[in-house]
């Protein structure tokens, strides 16, 4: 991989995750996100607005390195994404599923999608620089 191509997908991708809301959203249940309450619905609304962004920052990435790579090395890419995403959400799912009931779930749950989100931009690299899965 060539380094201006690979300063040019980082550049796209820092510019447009500085662009994401920084501002106050509401979450899933109407609630705003106000960081320094201590109200449950507002720590609730802030976990999700934490993970829209993690989510929608690589997003671009993944579609920044799908542009990148060669036809012949999107496929496993596109395999090896959609397998992550259902690992993040079953894992997600199964490590807070005693949580559900608590007023808490929404932010214990997106708090460890976000985790999950920011953990997968190295491996994301790594098909960017060798056209492959990184090896386990």
């Amino acid at each position: 991989m060539t380094s201006t191509r690979f300063s040019l997908v980082t550049a796209m991708a820092l510019g447009l995750a500085a662009l994401l809301p920084c501002t106050a959203v509401r979450a899933q249940a109407g609630a705003a996100c106000e960081p320094q309450s201590r109200h449950i619905d507002h720590l609730n609304a802030c976990a999700v607005q934490r993970f829209q962004q993690a989510d929608t920052a690589q997003n671009i990435l993944y579609a920044d390195v799908m542009r990148a790579l060669s036809a012949h090395e999107r496929p496993a890419l596109r395999k090896d994404q959609t397998a992550w995403s259902r690992q993040r959400t079953a894992g997600c799912k199964q490590r807070h599923a005693p949580d559900e009931s608590r007023a808490e779930w929404p932010r214990l749950y997106h708090d460890c999608l976000t985790q999950v989100t920011e953990q997968r931009r190295p491996a994301l690299m790594h098909w960017l620089h060798e056209g492959r899965a990184p090896e386990d």
